[in-house]
């Protein structure tokens, strides 16, 4: 089936978009195709074709454009866009789901802020990565359909070969959009934001009472979903500005983003983020403050008396605190093997965690570890604490109401054995951009069975020696 491509995002008023066509490259090559990814849109082989693909020649009903939006970076209120990114339209699939196919690195736009528009291969690469393995997670995120060289030099540092990402995601709407739309001072052109999101992403509250109360309430939901899901794999975001805080609820912008590997509530990758903002056990809290910037755009339309918009406002927020903690609560409590989380279990819960900080035990191996037969081999396990709190864990565990064999099943299926481990990440990228992507097809096909191990790729779950893990740092990646 060939590109089936509309563009209703063209429907709101103009200062929301800049129509353009993306820049021309001299030899656009295809490095990576998301086969499944393709078929899923309603795509084959002979519709992805490279000069579709990098922008260069229009797929049926295209009309590309590039995004105005702003957002709060690092706390900080500017004015942004889509300053090396173009949206081709929105694919719809044969089931009539939408999804927006965006070009990163295509070149300049009205935002490009003084920058040159283009993106280097080692970034795009690893978006492609960390953006499959988060699906095979089960967490909600864009996709990847393929990455493109460009055939021409990127400068950064140094000089990088350039590369195209086409992105799909359910949208490209962000907080940072209705910050924009509220920053026009024109209430009509924030209503049709808003009545925009809400016919595309959460139809079933149209005709409501107050839609855009219900709409600070589903948005909330979807984040502190996301937001928990992170935590359970150790995912560190590395750059939750609003900007990057997508209404639907995916996980969006994979620049300074890392796993981590010895438990560290306080781990920071991204080289920019000096303060520790967005840590990995401030994600939370940061995700509540990122609604609450979206919760203000939207005061106009709630209520015209300012004092009550707040209130109902403030009250729908508090849905984030209590859908985190559902889900986070539950999924550790599987990753543990409860079949349910009261009292006994939380406080297990928290003691297990307070158990990995202290010894310095690697995150995700240690939780596998507990649904193997054959567990209890690493040092971790031999230490008397954790002993200790082995035997409390399994008399709770023999109340549970699954066999033995069953539980290890549950367990395996919530721990994944293979996360996309910083070190590995940065060496396929290295390797890749010197023309052997060799690495970076282990990682990424071992990365697409989370939860199962190839007995030839166990060296892929290994985690980083004291010298690899000391000091990494990650990198927005322009």
């Amino acid at each position: 089936m060939p590109w089936n491509i509309e563009t209703s995002y063209l429907q709101l008023p103009e200062e929301f978009y800049h129509k353009q066509t993306a820049s021309k490259f001299p030899a656009p090559q295809r490095v990576l195709t998301n086969e499944p990814l393709a078929e899923m849109l309603g795509l084959n082989s002979k519709d992805l074709d490279n000069s579709v693909l990098c922008g260069v020649v229009k797929a049926s009903g295209s009309e590309p454009f590039a995004q105005a939006y702003a957002g709060h970076q690092y706390g900080h209120f500017t004015f942004l866009g889509d300053g090396r990114a173009l949206v081709l339209g929105e694919q719809v699939t044969p089931q009539g789901e939408r999804f927006d196919i965006q070009l990163k690195g295509s070149g300049r736009t009205p935002f490009s802020r003084m920058g040159d528009g283009k993106a280097a291969l080692g970034p795009m690469l690893r978006e492609y990565l960390m953006s499959e393995a988060m699906h095979y997670l089960g967490i909600p995120t864009t996709r990847s359909l393929a990455v493109l060289t460009t055939g021409e030099p990127v400068f950064r540092e140094t000089v990088l070969p350039g590369a195209i990402l086409v992105r799909v995601a359910s949208s490209h709407i962000r907080v940072g959009t209705f910050e924009f739309a509220a920053r026009l001072n024109d209430i009509s052109k924030l209503r049709s934001l808003a009545n925009y999101t809400i016919k595309r992403h959460f139809p079933d509250i149209q005709g409501s009472d107050n839609s855009y109360l219900e709409l600070i309430r589903l948005v909330s939901q979807r984040q502190a979903k996301l937001i928990a899901s992170w935590l359970l794999v150790g995912f560190v975001h590395g750059v939750m500005n609003t900007d990057n805080v997508s209404i639907c609820g995916e996980t969006i912008d994979y620049g300074p983003c890392a796993f981590i590997n010895s438990y560290d509530p306080s781990a920071v990758f991204s080289s920019i983020d000096r303060h520790g903002r967005y840590a990995f056990s401030n994600q939370p809290s940061i995700g509540l403050w990122n609604l609450a910037r979206f919760a203000e755009t939207l005061l106009p339309l709630i209520d015209s008396d300012l004092g009550k918009a707040k209130e109902k406002a403030e009250g729908a927020l508090n849905i984030f605190a209590t859908a985190f903690q559902d889900t986070w609560r539950t999924g550790m409590g599987l990753k543990l093997g409860f079949s349910r989380v009261d009292a006994m279990e939380l406080k297990l819960m928290e003691r297990f965690l307070t158990l990995l900080e202290l010894h310095r035990a690697d995150f995700n191996n240690t939780f596998r570890e507990l649904s193997l037969t054959d567990a209890f081999q690493s040092d971790f396990f031999r230490k008397t604490d954790v002993v200790e709190w082995r035997r409390d864990w399994l008399t709770v565990q023999s109340q549970n109401t699954l066999s033995i064999e069953d539980n290890h099943k549950l367990m395996q299926s919530k721990n994944p054995a293979i996360i996309p481990r910083n070190h590995l990440v940065e060496e396929a990228l290295q390797e890749a951009q010197l023309g052997n992507f060799t690495l970076f097809h282990r990682l990424l096909k071992a990365v697409r069975t989370p939860f199962q191990i190839d007995p030839e790729d166990l060296d892929l779950g290994f985690p980083p020696t004291k010298e690899q893990e000391e000091g990494y740092q990650t990198f927005c990646g322009t």
